[in-house]
């Protein structure tokens, strides 16, 4: 512990990547409804006297939303983040941050000219040492308050339309809890009403890139307040595991011995607590979470409603999922078939691609597996676990880009859920991000898996996957022809056969031998085939 207390006081200070910049956290910033913040390089709003970018008017997508949300003006969340703000930076170049003062994803250097390309392990495959760092990070992070980002802790309408501002702050590992919940919660439509059928984060197009969007940042944030700049997420590669391998003490925390739905006391996750999971409290109150701490990390991996989630996931239904050629199909939400985003997501059969609400199938899977704090939407990432989970799941969103390579028009650029179109930006980041800059292949975004690394292989697998592809869906028909082949064949065989036979028995029978005794010891034995 010695060394988490040298680490805060040496980080304290850093910055730190969320929602609300806590520089535009106030009633000038909100009346004006304008966030482009100084960079300290130059002391330049958006660094505008370096080149770095402008402050610009927000340039909203018009491009028509799908049926499930049907209201309009009653959420802070649409149309993203103009509530709010309708000028924030707009950086040039390989710059990025809600004051141009970072680099994109996959640069670095000064200029933000350096490329960068950083590997994700597999957690078991991490050094005692390399795995006991990520564990330590992961608990400086929750106790490491971050400076430049505030939650909000009321609505726009609360905060009497910017005159009233309802910020506070927060740890770095809860910024992105909260935010994670805020993307996710119910709409207040007052007194005791809300609407639920909506989602700026899952059920949707946006669910893939949001959630990449979501660990790049979460990423980025470790490596800035250890000054670790080549720390990457580990990954739980889950298929096939009979049972929740990484729930040990030397991980992710054991089962406390005598309460299962808790941790080991042996696992200083157990001290953590958790927050915004008590949304049926929030929607009755018509208040926002407010960071408060609820209690302990619960987690009871397999004593969940089996019938729901017998097991989980297998590598066959994993690869099923990765044959999906449409990314997206139907209404473009839970209920769509054949699509690989909502099978992926565990609405749809991992069997089929057929959607069946009443089952929870691969990503979903795991949440309900774990039978407590990741097992609820807006409270799932408490759970350290999440950030392993959904490395992996990004993985096999990765392996789809590789095998089908879509072009970026393959993401619907209209009429999906309220949130997901293409060019939304995602709730609630602030630096602003489209759902489309982040349907692109990962190394575009400075990083990679390691078990998906091998050039040769990957190559070769990736140009046999078509063929491989096409023999799947005909392979009945190869099967019928082959057998109706082989009969005919036969059939034809038998005839010849026979009439060979025929002939020679006449000709034995009829025929005196037609070669003399010494041009038959001149005759070479030869096979004709």
């Amino acid at each position: 512990m010695s060394l988490f207390a040298v680490a805060f006081l040496l980080v304290i200070l850093q910055p730190s990547a969320g929602q609300f910049p806590r520089a535009c956290a106030n009633t000038e910033s909100l009346l004006k409804k304008e966030c482009c913040p100084p960079w300290d390089g130059d002391g330049s709003p958006c660094g505008e006297l370096s080149s770095r970018g402008s402050c610009q008017n927000i340039l909203l997508s018009q491009a028509p939303l799908g049926p499930q949300f049907p209201f309009s003006g009653v959420d802070d969340r649409e149309e993203w983040p103009s509530v709010f703000y309708n000028r924030t930076c707009r950086c040039e170049g390989n710059f990025m941050g809600f004051n141009c003062g970072e680099c994109k994803f996959g640069f670095s250097g000064l200029n933000c000219t350096e490329r960068q390309l950083r590997t994700r392990r597999n957690i078991f495959q991490l050094t005692t040492s390399e795995k006991d760092k990520f564990l330590a990070y992961l608990n400086l992070a929750k106790n490491t308050p971050t400076q430049d980002y505030v939650i909000a802790t009321g609505t726009y309408a609360q905060m009497s339309n910017g005159s009233n501002p309802m910020f506070r702050s927060i740890n770095v590992y809860d910024l992105f809890v909260w935010m994670h919940y805020y993307a996710s919660r119910d709409t207040l439509l007052g007194g005791s009403n809300v609407w639920r059928d909506i989602d700026f984060a899952h059920e949707a197009p946006g669910f893939l890139p949001w959630h990449r969007a979501f660990l790049l940042l979460w990423e980025r944030e470790i490596q800035k307040i250890t000054g670790d700049e080549n720390f990457t997420i580990p990954y739980w590669d889950w298929r096939d595991a009979e049972d929740c391998v990484v729930c040990t003490d030397e991980y992710m925390g054991g089962r406390h011995p005598t309460n299962p739905n808790l941790l080991s006391p042996a696992s200083f996750f157990s001290s953590w607590q958790v927050i915004c999971t008590r949304s049926e409290e929030y929607n009755s109150q018509q208040a926002l979470c407010n960071a408060t701490s609820e209690g302990p990390i619960l987690r009871n991996p397999g004593n969940n409603d089996k019938s729901r989630t017998p097991r989980l996931p297998s590598s066959a239904e994993v690869e099923f999922c990765l044959s999906l050629p449409q990314y997206e199909s139907g209404s473009m939400d839970k209920l769509a078939n054949f699509s690989f985003r909502n099978t992926l997501e565990g609405f749809a059969d991992p069997q089929t691609a057929i959607s069946n609400t009443s089952q929870s199938g691969l990503h979903n899977a795991l949440h309900i597996y774990m039978n407590g704090s990741m097992s609820q939407v807006q409270g799932s990432a408490n759970d350290p676990i999440f950030v392993l989970h959904h490395a992996f799941v990004d993985s096999i969103f990765e392996q789809w880009l590789r095998r089908h390579r879509p072009m970026l028009e393959v993401y619907p650029a209209a009429n999906a859920p309220i949130g997901h179109n293409r060019e939304n930006y995602m709730v609630p980041f602030i630096p602003l991000y489209r759902n489309g800059e982040f349907f692109k292949p990962s190394r575009e975004l400075g990083y990679d898996y390691e078990y998906l690394q091998n050039p040769a292989q990957n190559s070769f697998q990736e140009f046999l996957v078509p063929y491989l592809e096409q023999a799947r869906q005909i392979w009945p028909w190869l099967v019928g022809a082959a057998v109706v082949g082989g009969i005919v064949t036969a059939l034809l065989t038998g005839l010849i056969l026979a009439c060979r036979k025929k002939r020679r028995g006449t000709s034995s029978e009829i025929q005196p031998l037609l070669i003399e005794s010494e041009d038959y010891n001149n005759i070479s034995y030869q096979s004709n085939f």
